[in-house]
């Protein structure tokens, strides 16, 4: 009966292209999820970045408008060393 055994063989070989889907999928479906929660935390961080940021402008923006630094003059103000 050669027919069932290649019958057997087609089943067989579908079965094994079944499973080596599965297997794929399965990984994909892992880094999916491991690049979603990577997305996750930086997106937290940039959050709590922009925060930070927003607070020190906060900051600056308090002080009064003496204290804030002074441009550089190049001729006005030398080095000791000259």
């Amino acid at each position: 009966m050669p027919t069932l055994n290649l019958l057997e063989e087609k089943i067989t070989n579908l079965q094994n292209s079944l499973i080596e889907l599965q297997t794929q999928t399965a990984f994909m479906e892992n880094t999916i999820d491991v690049l979603n929660d990577i997305v996750t935390n930086q997106s937290q961080q940039l959050a709590d970045q922009q925060r930070m940021l927003q607070l020190l402008y906060q900051k600056l923006n308090a002080l009064p408008n003496d204290s804030q630094i002074q441009p550089f003059d190049l001729f006005a103000d030398k080095p000791p060393h000259y």
